[in-house]
């Protein structure tokens, strides 16, 4: 899937693409050079590259960016379910095999929404290969605290025909995850991947992989996960956080902050869970010094 000429000036970059071992097609952005380790953004749900994509532009001219859209999401391959299992953690293997084809030892990582329980997953074993984190309003730890609207979408028949037919999960997100209202050029991009019900298949595996009941099969891999975190006990971590995020509210903040106390918080008031689209500069003074200062 190629972007379309009219997002060109939002997204002006030339992707590229790593075929995965189940033979599906990851597309990633690979910006910038330098010699220290590279930066790698993992986005969540319903998002895409394009979230990143300012932070990109500012940070490329200090270092090399990687940043996949995760397989169904973006411009990767969308395959049906289960030809692809859409789960924690086939999503972090491809993080993981991507690095490796790339042959990228350490990084720099910077994560947002199921993004965060996406990379620290696929590092939980190995650690040592992240420099430094970057936390924007996500989880890597198991959490009953679920929004009712987000629960409701998880439900086997109504839920599908909401999120894939109707698209009412990507297409609220672009109101509900802003406090600044987005232009309908803006909309448009981070609508553009997800067009039908095929194309939404991502969007609402996503829903389902959320670990809330007890006996959920992504849940031991989440605890895992958590279990993990105190290996970053000593690992330079950033968080920037939309206090007006009505998912991944200022109390997921507080559990990271409880977890590892020397993270160096910073708290955008007036944002929600889209945060670089409400505060941009304010992340970026925040992010940028941080990762390469």
């Amino acid at each position: 899937m190629n972007i379309h000429p009219s997002l060109t000036e939002q997204f002006p970059f030339d992707g590229n693409s790593f075929k995965t071992k189940s033979s599906f097609n990851l597309h990633y952005l690979d910006e910038g050079e330098g010699s220290g380790a590279p930066t790698v953004f993992l986005h969540g749900n319903p998002t895409w590259s394009f979230f990143y994509r300012r932070l990109i532009l500012a940070l490329r001219e200090h270092g090399r960016c990687i940043v996949p859209d995760h397989i169904g999401c973006g411009l990767s391959d969308k395959p049906a379910y289960p030809e692809f299992q859409y789960n924690l953690e086939a999503h972090g293997q491809n993080v993981i095999d991507l690095l490796d084809h790339l042959k990228i030892d350490r990084v720099r990582l910077v994560v947002h929404d199921w993004g965060g329980a996406i990379g620290l997953s696929a590092f939980r074993n190995q650690p040592e290969r992240i420099e430094k984190i970057v936390l924007m309003n996500t989880a890597a730890f198991p959490s009953r605290d679920v929004p009712l609207r987000i629960l409701l979408c998880r439900l086997p028949v109504l839920g599908s025909l909401f999120v894939r037919g109707l698209n009412g999960f990507a297409a609220p997100a672009t109101v509900m995850a802003v406090k600044r209202p987005l232009s309908r050029q803006i909309k448009r991009g981070f609508l553009y991947p997800y067009q039908n019900w095929k194309s939404r298949v991502a969007v609402w595996r996503f829903v389902k992989d959320i670990p809330y009941e007890k006996n959920h099969p992504t849940l031991p891999l989440l605890e895992e996960t958590a279990d993990s975190l105190d290996s970053y006990s000593k690992t330079p971590i950033l968080a920037c956080w939309g206090m007006k995020d009505f998912c991944f509210h200022p109390g997921f903040l507080k559990e990271w902050e409880k977890r590892l106390p020397h993270i160096e918080s910073h708290k955008f008031t007036n944002s929600g869970h889209y945060l670089l689209e409400d505060d941009f500069e304010g992340c970026r003074s925040k992010i940028e010094p941080f990762l390469f200062g």
